[in-house]
């Protein structure tokens, strides 16, 4: 919205800033953060009021976590506030790969709000059935995922890239619709099940969307793919701005969510923001690198399902309890220690992810 102000600029005042990508992604930041600080308290506030209940508690979870009953949830409407006003002030309107990506967010928000509010309403954890969610993001990824292709260069649409080999492109063609599906609904569901223990998720999300937001920045430059060796994808460079925007709110929901969580974020905040960093790698051609600087959603994913598998096999169970981070729960480290120390492993892979745009 802000970037019109170029109109009233010469070349050599104030207005002239509004042309930079990285001064309108410094201001929504700072736009996100604020709005995350002012409308935090009384957010939860009214989730208190709404919430009589909180969040219900797994039976089967953790005995430590019998403690926070009676946490609001629904707490990712905050985060998704803040994303979208600092994304709609902020952002060149005209791209479309900005609008992709945030009604992609939204959507899959408000698929994990009627979850929510069905857990709470209901005082289970049962919420909205599997299939349906299953149903509702698979139909929103392959929207984008035709509307990606569509936008897309012609020498890039259709195509996966092979991360490292600069000239190895995979052409998918109809079948690249279905592999974004899984990319954006597994991104979304692996978020979801990382979100266990207060400010787990929300961390690695935006060290993962710091590192997209580069990404984004860099692919979307002419100069600095022929210097990087990698794909051109024009257009991309104002997703730093949506990726900015998350790292703000993202700061300014761990306030209230840092140990011992005032408010969780709930299914209405990870599956948006699983969904919008899978489709922010679907649209910068980085698919395949998105698994490593996401590793840790995918290590969280793959536990899920190892147990399932394993136990409907052989009757025993792999993880003392999944996904992962409960098994060294029940192992008996403590939930800061298992939450930083996932952090950690969340920058190594980050950065791993991000050595790619050079390792060629």
């Amino acid at each position: 919205m802000l970037f019109w102000l170029t109109e009233f600029s010469d070349g050599g005042d104030v207005f002239n800033l509004f042309r930079y990508i990285t001064f309108r992604a410094g201001g929504a930041f700072f736009t996100a953060l604020i709005f995350g600080f002012l409308f935090g308290r009384p957010l939860i506030n009214l989730l208190r009021r709404r919430q009589s209940n909180g969040q219900p508690i797994r039976d089967d979870g953790p005995e430590s976590h019998f403690a926070k009953a009676g946490t609001p949830t629904m707490g990712g409407v905050l985060i998704l506030g803040a994303v979208c006003l600092s994304t709609l002030m902020w952002a060149r309107l005209d791209n479309a790969y900005v609008w992709i990506t945030l009604l992609v967010t939204m959507a899959f928000g408000a698929i994990g709000f009627v979850d929510d509010y069905a857990k709470v309403s209901a005082g289970n954890t049962k919420g909205v059935s599997g299939k349906i969610r299953l149903a509702l993001g698979f139909t929103i990824a392959a929207v984008a995922a035709v509307s990606a292709m569509l936008l897309h260069p012609e020498t890039l649409s259709g195509y996966l890239a092979v991360p490292v080999f600069k000239d190895v492109l995979l052409n998918l063609g109809w079948f690249f619709v279905p592999f974004v599906m899984i990319v954006i609904v597994g991104s979304a569901n692996a978020v979801n099940l990382t979100d266990g223990l207060d400010g787990l998720a929300i961390m690695p999300v935006m060290i993962a969307a710091g590192t997209l937001g580069v990404i984004a920045y860099a692919v979307g430059r002419v100069d600095f793919t022929s210097y990087l060796d990698v794909h051109y994808v024009p257009g991309t460079g104002e997703l730093l701005i949506f990726a900015a925007g998350l790292i703000g709110g993202g700061l300014g929901f761990l306030w209230y969510n840092a140990p011992p969580a005032a408010v969780f974020m709930g299914d209405t905040g990870s599956l948006a923001l699983g969904g919008a960093l899978g489709t922010i790698a679907v649209i910068t051609k980085h698919e395949l690198v998105w698994a490593v600087i996401g590793g840790l959603f995918v290590i969280e994913a793959l536990s899920v399902i190892i147990q399932v598998l394993y136990f409907k096999r052989t009757g025993k169970r792999v993880f003392l309890m999944a996904p992962i981070h409960h098994h060294f729960e029940k192992k008996g480290w403590a939930e800061p220690q298992v939450v930083i120390r996932f952090w950690i492993i969340s920058l190594i892979l980050a950065l791993i992810g991000l050595a790619t745009l050079k390792i060629r």
